[in-house]
C-alpha cells in the first residue's frame, strides 16, 4: 500500500479477555451465564441467533457460546480458580467493547487480561 493510502478500517475486533478473581458462584449457572451473554450482546446492539450452554456437573464451570448475526460471543468457566475465559468477536456497528464492560460490571473481577485483535 502506498503511504499516502489509508488502510481499510477493520471488518471487526475479536476481544480475547481472561477474567481473574471471579467468585465462583457466578461461574457455575449455565442459565445466569446465558442470559448474562444475551444482556451483553444486547447492550452491544448485536443480535442473537442462537444460543447453547452446558454445565459440567455439581460444582464444576460452564461453557457456552451465542452465535450472532456479527460473528459470537463465548464463556468458558472454572469456578475452582475464579477464571472464565470470555471470547468476543464482533463486525459491522456492534461495539465489543461495551459487552465486555457489561460482563466485567456483573461478573466483577479482580483482574482482567485483555487481547484485541483487529480481523480484516
Amino acid at each position: 500500500m502506498s503511504p499516502n493510502r489509508k488502510s481499510p478500517p477493520p471488518t471487526g475486533w475479536h476481544l480475547l479477555a481472561d477474567l481473574h478473581g471471579v467468585p465462583a458462584a457466578k461461574l457455575t449457572d449455565p442459565h445466569r451465564l446465558e442470559a448474562l451473554l444475551r444482556q451483553a450482546a444486547k447492550a452491544a446492539g448485536a443480535i442473537v441467533l442462537f444460543g447453547h450452554f452446558h454445565h459440567f456437573g455439581a460444582g464444576n464451570g460452564v461453557t457456552g457460546v451465542l452465535l450472532l448475526m456479527e460473528s459470537h460471543i463465548s464463556v468458558h468457566t472454572w469456578p475452582d480458580h475464579g477464571f472464565a475465559a470470555v471470547d468476543i468477536f464482533m463486525c459491522g456497528d456492534a461495539k465489543p467493547d461495551v459487552a465486555l464492560d457489561f460482563l466485567k460490571a456483573t461478573l466483577t473481577p479482580t483482574r482482567c487480561d485483555l487481547n484485541r485483535v483487529k480481523r480484516g
